[in-house]
């Protein structure tokens, strides 16, 4: 299964607030990671992460962080973030492994050289809080969390490894995306719901009626508006870094609305059902999350050619095909042999549906069950 990440790897850290703190405190508590550096622009962001153990020792500059880790994790605002890994990637060894935690990542992969690519994966755990800032930092943030990765054509596979073994050890669950259905999927079920919320947070604020409708809001207003308010620098950047995709999205919710506007103006009651009919078949898609356990767990052999973009074609085309992967190995033999890779998923019907897919892109493919 996944390889360990040594207590001898040292992380680095380009921010550490809550996102980059819990990364530090995850990697020493679920990966036995000895030595994490930090870097912050903030002096008593730098004291907090190390009086919490987020970190081990604060560097100088985001440069001597990256220079001396094996894993880099550039966790600042999105508008930094291309920036940021450009400086890290520069200034880290040739073998160190440079990745993100931002909200969107097709800018940031546009951004990178075929070279850049070969050991900069973006990524984006879909975890978080209402809280920020390193005192709100846990270990257990990432653990059962969808984290996904988005590599470049031109990634080496031994990095891309390296992070997903490193991942799978703090808890969370790595999904490989292409970097723009990312920001397209993100727009519609984290963006959109922050727009919602400050819209309809603002709406019952600033009702001019008699009675305030926030001192007798219930439930479900106070669940649909958790998120309203969260920290503005944060929200306008990604609103802004994902502006063509959260646009589309607000057209496609507006459509919704015109629907169950006009069931409304009809006081069609046999259309509004079938609307909230449509919504319940969703919900409880959503619901439905698979429960199988580890006997059912079936593998799946590809051989793979030694060229690039194989590694992100499959990884990729697994994730969009909503086929969850539970652990990958890889295994070179040469330039002109290429290698195996072993991708680990629960369930006959999804390894049947996984191999199918990569066997339709020309991929030698056989199955096994268990672990090999």
């Amino acid at each position: 299964m996944a390889t360990s990440v040594s207590a001898d790897c040292t992380v680095g850290l380009i921010g550490v607030g809550l996102m980059g703190g819990s990364l530090g405190l995850a990697a020493r508590d679920l990966a036995g990671v000895r030595r994490v550096i930090g870097y912050s622009r903030s002096p008593k962001t730098i004291a907090a992460a190390l009086e919490r153990g987020a970190i081990t020792e604060a560097a100088a500059s985001l440069e001597e962080a990256a220079s001396a880790a094996d894993l880099v994790f550039v966790c600042t605002p999105v508008r930094l973030v291309v920036e940021h890994v450009h400086r890290a990637h520069a200034a880290a060894g040739p073998d160190a492994v440079v990745s993100d935690v931002g909200s969107t990542k097709a800018m940031l992969m546009e951004a990178l050289t075929e070279e850049e690519q070969a050991r900069c994966v973006g990524g984006h755990p879909l975890c978080g809080s209402e809280t920020a800032g390193v005192g709100n930092a846990r270990a257990s943030l990432y653990e059962g969390a969808t984290y996904f990765l988005t590599p470049g054509a031109h990634v080496r596979p031994a990095a891309f490894q390296r992070l997903y073994d490193f991942l799978m050890q703090i808890g969370a669950r790595p999904v490989a995306v292409e970097p723009h259905e990312h920001d397209r999927v993100l727009a519609t079920v984290s963006h959109l719901p922050h727009v919602l919320a400050n819209v309809l947070m603002i709406q019952a604020g600033e009702h001019t009626g008699t009675r305030d409708p926030l001192i007798c809001a219930g439930p479900s207003f106070r669940d649909m508006t958790r998120v309203a308010g969260s920290n503005a620098r944060v929200w306008a950047d990604i609103f802004l870094e994902n502006r063509e995709a959260l646009l589309a999205s607000l057209a496609g919710y507006r459509t919704g609305l015109d629907e169950m506007t006009l069931a409304l103006e009809a006081a069609d009651e046999g259309r509004l059902a079938a609307l909230i009919g449509r919504a319940a078949r969703q919900r409880e898609r959503l619901l439905a999350a698979e429960s199988l356990s580890a006997d059912k767990l079936f593998r799946i052999m590809v051989k793979i050619p030694d060229r690039p973009g194989v590694l992100q074609q499959i990884t990729v085309a697994l994730g969009d095909a909503a086929i969850n992967i539970e652990d990958l190995a890889m295994h070179h033999m040469s330039a002109e042999l290429g290698g195996e890779l072993t991708v680990y998923v629960l369930g006959a019907e999804v390894c049947e549906r996984a191999a199918t897919l990569l066997s339709g892109f020309g991929y030698q493919v056989t199955t096994g069950r268990g672990v090999a």
